[in-house]
């Protein structure tokens, strides 16, 4: 009986010794190195592409280096922002994660202490005079550097349907009183002028800031930020008023529809005009095979010419990781031209660097990328760069419900109230 036990404790021990020797072998077998899991929302078509090609280089330069796509879905990253925050509050952050430069960033995770400066990175790649200091200036915060772009995108963009437009004798307005003859005459013919898909929030929000530009130009509308400019001003009101104008000629089931839905409009001709950041183009040319400036055009949204809402996607470094050189690693290869030429093609953005190779763009590319060097930069609010999380959550739900009520009183009072989040 004692021989049998002491037989039994023996196998036990030796088990236990395999599974732990087995367990050691395989951890030494991929050199104990953490996954570098890349967080972001994108998942839809060209965002996607523009991912799995920037992975793809960085395997082929580190395949050494395990590497996940940890991207999760949903529009303008409602969810993955919601999933990072769990795991940043846990401390459990993802090697690096997608965040649009500026207020996202550097009031978000930089003040709340959970990034890692990348002032050496920058140092030593040379990308000082490679990014436009402006851009460097929305991922710093009291001198440090917290985060590298890989894209910039163009927020004020007003998107239409080249075929409506030339069978109705129609000219892509660049003015507000433009806007509403072109919706008239559009109206006129049954044709609905402006796609609207507000099933989340932003993209209302999104067309509103593009109004607030065109009419208080980008130096007031950066006052709006700093509590300069009060959300009752006579410019801003005028302002809410041209949007209301505006939504009087979006489809009605809007309330049902997200941006694509919105830009699927646009593309069968059942609308004429979209406003929506030129993610829309990858969309046009990538999901529904549609061609630049064929079957599409694109012109700055009314009274923005020489203006660029600019939104750019980011990543950093969080606090606190094993594996921080590979992420190094990963950020170097992001902030390569080898690394945004693979990549902004693909998503319909251009290039956060200046010396990115134009003839990989196509004409909207190009025209893009000249705009950008010239343009006066706005920062969106639609997409955290203009201002703090806490307040942009009380603008969506304010501008939710002027959608559906048009109240621009009760719009200017909420936007008031609201703005006690910005100091």
């Amino acid at each position: 009986m004692k021989k049998g036990f002491l037989m039994s404790l023996l196998l036990v021990f030796v088990f236990v010794m395999t599974a732990c020797s087995s367990e050691t072998g395989s951890k030494e077998k991929d050199g104990d190195k953490a996954k570098l899991d890349i967080f972001s929302w994108w998942t839809g078509a060209g965002e996607e592409d523009g991912l799995k090609a920037l992975i793809a280089l960085f395997e082929e330069e580190y395949p050494d280096v395990p590497i996940e796509n940890a991207a999760v879905a949903g529009g303008a990253g409602t969810n993955a922002k919601a999933v990072l925050a769990s795991r940043m509050q846990g401390d459990d952050p993802p090697a690096t994660f997608q965040v649009h430069g500026g207020a996202e960033l550097n009031e978000g995770w930089v003040a709340a202490g959970k990034m890692e400066p990348l002032n050496d990175l920058y140092e030593a790649e040379g990308w000082n005079d490679k990014f436009p200091q402006d851009l460097i200036d929305m991922v710093s915060k009291d001198g440090n550097i917290y985060s590298v772009p890989v894209n910039i995108h163009r927020g004020n963009v007003l998107w239409y349907n080249k075929h409506v437009f030339e069978e109705n004798g129609l000219e892509a307005p660049t003015t507000f009183d433009e806007f509403f003859e072109v919706a008239d005459a559009l109206k006129a013919k049954g044709i609905t002028p402006l796609a609207l898909g507000d099933k989340e929030p932003w993209t209302a929000t999104h067309l509103y800031e593009t109004v607030l530009l065109g009419v208080l130009g980008t130096e007031g509308y950066g006052k709006l930020w700093t509590g300069e400019i009060a959300f009752d001003d006579a410019k801003v009101v005028e302002g809410t008023e041209i949007f209301k104008k505006m939504l009087g000629y979006i489809n009605e089931d809007h309330a049902s529809r997200n941006w694509q839905d919105a830009s699927q409009l646009v593309a069968n001709g059942e609308a004429a005009m979209n406003v929506m950041g030129d993610w829309a183009k990858g969309y046009f040319v990538n999901d529904l095979k549609l061609a630049v400036n064929e079957d599409f055009g694109y012109t700055p949204t009314p009274e923005t010419d020489g203006m660029f809402m600019v939104i750019t996607d980011t990543f950093g470094l969080p606090k606190g990781l094993s594996n921080a050189d590979d992420v190094k690693k990963f950020l170097s290869v992001l902030g390569s031209t080898e690394g945004q030429d693979a990549f902004n093609p693909l998503k319909g953005s251009i290039p956060a660097r200046v010396d990115a190779d134009v003839s990989k763009y196509d004409q909207y590319g190009k025209d893009t990328m000249e705009d950008f060097k010239s343009a006066k930069l706005a920062p969106s609010l639609a997409h955290g760069s203009a201002a703090a999380e806490g307040f942009l959550t009380k603008v969506n739900q304010a501008v939710n419900i002027f959608v559906t009520q048009l109240d621009v009183e009760q719009f200017t009072d909420s936007l008031t109230s609201a703005a006690a989040e910005l100091k």
